[in-house]
């Protein structure tokens, strides 16, 4: 998106190009947008979800964070797959897949990035930090 005023061409107010084209650096980097007003993190956002403000500034993450939801999808792939939320350090939640047995990713595990978009679904693929301590009752 850009914004054409007199002889000057500059990205629009609230664009995510800066996302785009930072990303591009570094395919297997994860970035995110921050508010410059009230400081909130988010992913793939043009405006603030919190203040609704448009000046976003383009952040790397860290690639760590923790399982806040798992489900496991059957429907369009051969073999079942997982789908899960993924709250970052930075504050911002992610869809993406976490390696590993469906049906073995769990509310609450410790996950890393391992690359920031899946060549089939175009979203991010994480790997288990550690495997997760479960009480068998």
């Amino acid at each position: 998106m850009y914004h054409h005023s007199g002889n000057a061409v500059r990205p629009a107010v609230g664009s995510v190009t800066g996302l785009l084209e930072s990303g591009a650096d570094d395919p297997e980097a994860l970035y995110f947008q921050r508010c410059t007003w009230c400081r909130t993190a988010m992913y793939q956002r043009l405006l603030c979800p919190v203040c609704r403000g448009s000046e976003l500034r383009t952040e790397r993450s860290e690639g760590v964070g923790t399982v806040r939801h798992s489900t496991v999808v059957h429907r369009n792939t051969p073999a079942a797959r997982n789908v899960s939320l993924i709250e970052m350090s930075e504050g911002f939640i992610v869809r993406g897949r976490v390696m590993g047995p469906p049906i073995g990713i769990h509310s609450g595990d410790r996950v890393r990035l391992s690359t920031a978009k899946d060549p089939v679904r175009g979203e991010p693929v994480f790997q288990l930090i550690d495997e997760p301590y479960r009480a068998w009752t």
